[in-house]
């Protein structure tokens, strides 16, 4: 029997109004250091007063994939997450929300007047035209991109790069990104981390084999 999640955890986080908060959502099974840089580098490039880890109940794009239980996942992600402005929560498994579009503007519909950015690795970048209603998510909020190892080129041959060029804003300007009005997105280069969330399952299989 899969263990119950934290009601907490069912909670968006405490925001005010004005605030700049991203939001850096995934299945992260597991999670690992490399996901901790990218909230990192976006905390600090963005200049954000939090980050809001969000653990999805589970992946559309992912379906078939062995998933660790949320709960399981979710204490993964707090061993790993040391900074108090990094939250992490589970919201979305409360609303029964399935999509990325769907969350972004339900975050924005329950908190107004905070100043909301999507936060992704890059490595998310070649596909996102694959996600549902992505050219609503890139009209709904701002996004930053934040490189990862490998991912650097898919920033030219990515469809969502080429369709929304116009609406690009050079990396120097990334501190008001969340301010700006959509579309709005930046690529932030920086530290990188070669783990994967794939890799390490591997490893896991093969060292229980």
């Amino acid at each position: 029997m899969e263990e119950a999640v934290a009601p907490h955890y069912l909670r968006m986080p405490h925001v005010e109004k004005r605030m700049q908060v991203g939001l850096f959502g995934g299945s992260f099974n597991p999670p690992h250091d490399g996901h901790v840089l990218v909230a990192e580098t976006a905390m600090r490039v963005l200049e954000l007063d939090q980050l809001w880890w969000i653990v999805t109940p589970g992946n559309p794009l992912k379906a078939g994939r062995e998933i660790a239980p949320l709960a399981e996942r979710i204490a993964l992600s707090e061993q790993i997450v040391h900074d108090p402005r990094i939250k992490v929560t589970a919201f979305e498994a409360a609303f029964s929300v399935r999509y990325t579009a769907d969350t972004l503007g339900l975050v924005q519909t329950r908190n107004p007047g905070v100043d909301f950015v999507w936060v992704m690795g890059a490595d998310n970048l070649a596909g996102f035209h694959l996600w549902e209603r992505w050219r609503d998510i890139a009209a709904t909020m701002p996004i930053a991109v934040i490189d990862r190892p490998g991912s650097t080129l898919a920033l030219g041959s990515s469809v969502m790069a080429r369709s929304f060029e116009a609406a690009r804003i050079p990396e120097r300007d990334a501190a008001n990104l969340a301010r700006r009005a959509p579309p709005a997105w930046t690529f932030i280069h920086g530290p990188r981390s070669s783990l994967s969330s794939t890799a390490l399952r591997a490893a896991r299989s093969g060292s229980s084999s």
